[in-house]
């Protein structure tokens, strides 16, 4: 079935879009100006209050990762406070505003307009999101209802490539970095045609540092060492003088092991896309797309320091399209009318051992498929009368959801005896939507409120894979529903001098049906996963930004007030793990046009919890980071790093005082080349 689905997409999705495209007039002399962007923002985008990192910030990241970027957004969070070297893949979800630790993604996750979280997991690669690929991140916390828009109830994290202007024809860099750590970059962009192709690749290696406190250490600890690649091609060729053909395909293979010798994880994955863009009086993006993702890890007993369970194989698969159409309504309105569907399948596989003989006990197999189709409407009207002070927008989303062919197998290795379940299969629909309106009382002063509805399916890992993390286990649950997100939030933004930005929101979400690891209380160190009743998150986030000639300023703080709403349940009134309740990110660089350049970042996260019963605390952390660059001639630089330079302690998990550390004092030191 999927070998007819993917070149049913990737032929019917360009042809559809061609047909929206108007002729050129005969004998019009058009100038062909190919961008690889997406269409234009609606101009109601600023009512949900989103918050923009330039490629300039994208670029001076210490760590050199996406995710530490995302950091500077007050409020972003995964589920572990590791970042891509040193933590299990499947922790990488990406949430917001402290809906709760989930290690799926609570927040839409974009590339081009292509979701990348994993089709099983729900967690984003982000070892292969190498930040000199990126033109912009724009990052808007709450629910949405656009293209894609079933899954973000935490909001929507939209990443652009590099434009053909922000890339040079060659780029390349290389550091060397604490603990024999290595990263290699380079990049080739060539005008072709009209257009132009940009082929990058990456590499990171590191012997990695000790994520065991010094105290708890053994024989068989060991530093978390990794060793990733990606590699990246973008093609962009235009079709007329309104329209372009854009194409991506990256391929990536992430390495790490964790805590124990022989604690090792493999994810990789092969990504391919294909998207029409048309800025005509009909304006169209439509696009399709395929993941190829698998996952592996190896469990190591903390008593024996044996292989006690191999998750040897995880394949998954994700397709996708979206038809977007913008018809001309007249100068007051641009609407949004579009289809999209998603599907997923995968399957896990592994193999239980006993822990004191090494033999197999036992074989598992498990795995599903989940579909959604949905359709979206939205409208901004920026009411002529009143010389565009105020854009009111809103639109509504349906969509279609199923849950297939559940199942989870185990054999017993030594008597061949088969236990298991077939799961019943589920569907149904959710509606969702969003109003907004944006009102500019002055240059200065400008006014903005929102509300807003969405849901998330569970992912097939939260519903039929189980995992270990020492010591404690956490079982699946099939029998999961979608969570549902009601939100309204209201704010303002100040720009009371020029290069001068203030902006304050104010926020009340609630997640009803969350999903959330539930301690067992009649099974010690056993959690399953499970729908609560709700969780009911408000606060205040604040951004400011200011340029002051060569000197850039940017902060963000977030205080999150979240609580579990769970009737009878031991953990009613609680906050949710994983989610602090203050947050703070402040950036400071000297970039001037010529000559060395200085950036450093503070970070604060409060302190949070573990576990639903808030047994374990995470202790607060600040961290400060740094980079200089030094240009020498001919478009080379030196370049030196570093991150976490007070060497804090950051406790990134703390199951009964069994505790991981993250990532301390790092340097690196390097060159970097573009022209």
């Amino acid at each position: 079935m999927k070998t007819v689905i993917l070149p049913a997409i990737l032929l019917s999705v360009p042809t559809l879009a061609f047909a929206q495209a108007p002729d050129d007039a005969p004998g019009e002399a058009s100038q062909i100006i190919v961008t690889g962007a997406g269409l234009d923002l609606p101009p109601g985008t600023p009512a949900y209050g989103s918050v923009v990192i330039d490629r300039q910030r994208l670029l001076d990241s210490a760590s050199g990762r996406i995710e530490s970027v995302l950091g500077d957004v007050a409020g972003f969070q995964q589920f572990r406070r590791s970042d891509s070297r040193s933590s299990n893949p499947s922790n990488q979800g990406a949430t917001l505003r402290a809906l709760g630790g989930n290690a799926s993604s609570r927040t839409l996750m974009l590339l081009d307009g292509v979701p990348i979280a994993d089709p099983f997991f729900g967690y984003i690669p982000f070892s292969a999101l190498a930040p000199e690929r990126l033109s912009v991140v724009r990052v808007t916390r709450g629910g949405g209802i656009g293209a894609f828009g079933a899954g973000a109830v935490a909001g929507t994290i939209e990443l652009a490539s590099a434009t053909r202007a922000q890339l040079p024809d060659f780029s390349a860099s290389a550091f060397y970095g604490s603990r024999d750590s290595t990263e290699v970059s380079a990049g080739l962009t060539q005008d072709l045609g009209g257009g132009y192709v940009s082929l990058s690749g990456r590499w990171d290696r590191g012997d990695g540092f000790q994520t065991t406190p010094k105290d708890q250490r053994v024989a068989a600890t060991v530093p978390a060492a990794y060793d990733g690649w990606s590699t990246n091609l973008r093609a962009v060729a235009p079709i007329s003088a309104t329209s372009e053909l854009q194409f991506r395909a990256t391929l990536f293979e992430d390495n790490r092991t964790l805590r124990f010798a022989g604690a090792d994880s493999m994810s990789q994955g092969q990504d391919a896309s294909i998207r029409y863009i048309n800025r005509g009086a009909w304006q169209v993006d439509a696009l399709a797309y395929i993941q190829a993702r698998n996952f592996s890890n190896i469990v190591i007993s903390s008593s024996t320091f044996r292989k006690s369970l191999d998750q040897r194989n995880t394949p998954s698969t994700g397709i996708g399209g979206k038809i977007e159409i913008r018809p001309p309504v007249g100068p007051d309105h641009v609407l949004r009318l579009g289809v999209d569907t998603r599907f997923a399948t995968g399957d896990m596989y592994e193999d239980a051992y006993n822990a004191m003989s090494g033999a197999t006990t036992f074989r598992r197999h498990a795995g599903g498929d989940q579909w959604t189709t949905g359709a979206f409407v939205e409208d901004d009207w920026t009411p002529e009368g009143l010389g565009g002070k105020l854009i009111l927008t809103g639109g509504v989303r349906g969509d279609r959801w199923s849950i297939r062919n559940g199942f989870y197998h185990q054999v017993s290795a030594t008597t061949g005896a088969a236990t298991g379940s077939d799961y019943a299969n589920r569907s149904d629909w959710e509606v969702s939507g969003r109003v907004g309106a944006l009102y500019r009382a002055s240059d200065a002063v400008a006014l903005r409120t929102a509300a807003y509805s969405g849901f998330r399916l569970p992912t097939l890992n939260e519903l039929y894979r189980p995992f270990v993390v020492f010591p404690i286990t956490t079982q699946a649950n099939a029998a999961l529903t979608p969570e549902k997100l009601k939100g309204v939030e209201a704010g303002i933004d100040l720009t009371p001098l020029t290069g001068l930005t203030l902006s304050a929101t104010a926020f009340y979400n609630r997640l009803d049906d969350a999903i959330a690891n539930v301690t067992n209380p009649l099974i010690a160190n056993t959690r399953k996963r499970q729908n609560v009743d709700r969780i009911v998150a408000k606060g205040v986030e604040l951004t400011a930004a200011a340029a002051l000639g060569d000197i850039r300023l940017s902060a963000s703080y977030a205080y999150s007030h979240s609580m579990v709403r769970a009737p009878g349940a031991a953990f009613n009134g609680f906050t949710p793990a994983q989610s602090p309740r203050h947050a703070a990110s402040a950036t400071v660089a000297y970039s001037p046009a010529s000559g060395p350049t200085l950036s450093t970042t503070l970070r604060y996260v409060a302190k949070q919890y573990e576990d639903d019963l808030q047994s374990d605390v995470l202790p607060d952390a600040l961290t400060l980071d740094a980079i200089a660059r030094l240009p020498i001639g001919h478009g080379l630089s030196l370049v030196a790093r570093g991150e976490n330079l007070f060497d804090e302690t950051i406790v990134t998990r703390n199951a009964g005082g069994s505790m991981d550390l993250g990532t301390p004092r790092t340097l690196w030191i390097g060159v970097s080349f573009g022209r």
